[in-house]
């Protein structure tokens, strides 16, 4: 596979300035210098960019821009070319027939990534990165993908695989020369120390990664209420556009309205159901079902009270039917009085009509879900589930090897959990990977990356 040349169309496709087709492989230079006619790319330096024609026999199909980068010291290790094409969708796909007739190969989705990885020029966490930076929807999210980017998570997993091996380097030489110490010493005065720090210091990077999730993947926010409290006057006034419907009929929202809140770089992904009562009308009823859907997929539930009115035995079945799941209690419509109590927790006060206590409302999310001080402070945090989740699994195997050292197991015995841990934590980065995790990653890449 890594003896092809493949192409890909590296932009989106459709009426823009300019398309890009990349090109990489061993004969990348050659097969683009069969179509094109200018300079002879086989004679150029490398990081140049030349003008000319792309032709068809004797057909130009269109005037480019040609970017010549030699191996090594390219983004895939590899030879690469990228044609800059005019925008459209016939020119970069009639350019890509043209050189897999001459010798290219279609790349596959996330192929020109893949490649960078087994040539040894970006680690998994760094590819996995690429495609966070692509679709980061806020600063906050970018800083983050870009701190991934750029080697903090492999340096990070660096650090911890050291430091684990340290300790497997003790065991070692114990096994090796059993006089060097005896195994209750070992054990005691000698492993557990160890592995209880790195236990700590992972205890931390999963507390501070909680934050890092919500960076990337967001808060999937459901907005319940009973009808007519103004679910939908808040949804619109979150967005600052009207994208619900409001009226003063109840029971207006049928189905579910969507829409992303950007709350200081955290992405709020806004669910307004429709209201949830007993009803005989079908179309309505379908819709409740949905809110209840909603409502168990939910990370936050924004449970909408109106607060000019006292509360409803319809109100009551809602705060219990949430009070399992992390919610914050909106009393709208503060503007026309508040005749509401509720003694259980702490209610936010708003007028979604007027905009007003909305600030509140956004510090209270952050309160729950955001530990701002790491985002004064810059720190790392790791955002990726899988990474998180390999965090956890090398986490535990440190505790079953602290468990083994407490009922004083053969050091050889204890060393099993802790290359565990040394092996899970390769997986982030790639070093212990396999080829079904790493084809699985990059698959979900989009093509020409």
């Amino acid at each position: 596979m890594l003896y092809d040349t493949i192409v890909g169309i590296a932009t989106l496709q459709g009426m823009s300035a300019i398309n890009v087709v990349r090109i990489s492989g061993i004969d990348a230079i050659a097969i683009v210098n069969k179509i094109f006619k200018g300079k002879d790319l086989s004679t150029v330096s490398s990081h140049t960019v030349h003008y000319g024609h792309i032709i068809d026999g004797n057909t130009i199909i269109d005037e480019v821009l040609v970017s010549v980068f030699f191996e090594p010291k390219t983004f895939t290790g590899e030879n690469v070319v990228e044609i800059s094409t005019h925008g459209g969708y016939l020119i970069p796909n009639k350019i890509v027939e043209l050189l897999v007739k001459n010798g290219c190969r279609i790349a596959e989705n996330g192929e020109f990534s893949k490649r960078a990885f087994l040539n040894g020029r970006i680690d998994l966490s760094q590819a996995e990165s690429i495609m966070d930076v692509i679709s980061a929807q806020t600063e906050t999210q970018l800083r983050l993908a870009n701190r991934g980017l750029h080697g903090d998570v492999k340096a990070l997993v660096g650090e911890l695989q050291t430091t684990i091996l340290d300790i497997i380097a003790k065991i070692e030489v114990n096994i090796d020369y059993p006089e060097y110490d005896d195994a209750t010493v070992m054990t005691d005065n000698i492993l557990r120390p160890d592995i209880k720090k790195i236990v700590s210091r992972l205890s931390v990077i999963l507390h501070n990664s909680e934050t890092g999730k919500v960076i990337r993947e967001g808060i999937k926010t459901v907005i319940l209420g009973k009808p007519n409290v103004g679910k939908s006057s808040l949804l619109n006034s979150l967005l600052k556009e009207d994208k619900a419907i409001v009226t003063e009929i109840s029971g207006t929202t049928r189905d579910l309205v969507e829409g992303d809140w950007n709350l200081g770089g955290v992405i709020l992904n806004l669910v307004d159901t429709a209201g949830i009562r007993n009803t005989d009308d079908a179309v309505e009823k379908i819709g409740i079902i949905k809110a209840k859907k909603a409502l168990s997929e939910a990370d936050l539930v924004l449970l909408v009270l109106d607060q000019s009115r006292s509360l409803t035995t319809e109100d009551i079945d809602l705060l219990t039917l949430t009070k399992n799941k992390p919610r914050i209690i909106v009393g709208n419509k503060i503007d026309l009085g508040k005749h509401i109590d509720i003694k259980l927790e702490k209610t936010i006060d708003v007028s979604a009509k007027n905009s007003t206590g909305l600030d509140q409302l956004e510090a209270e999310v952050k309160r729950l879900f955001i530990d701002e001080s790491l985002l004064k402070e810059n720190q790392l945090m790791l955002a990726n589930a899988r990474h998180i989740g390999k965090i956890g699994e090398a986490k535990t195997a440190l505790e079953d090897a602290l468990k083994a050292c407490e009922n004083h197991f053969p050091v050889d015995i204890i060393e099993i959990d802790i290359r565990k841990a040394w092996e899970v934590l390769g997986e982030i980065t790639g070093e212990t990977g396999n080829e079904v995790l790493i084809h699985a990653l990059f698959s979900r890449f989009c093509l020409g990356k």
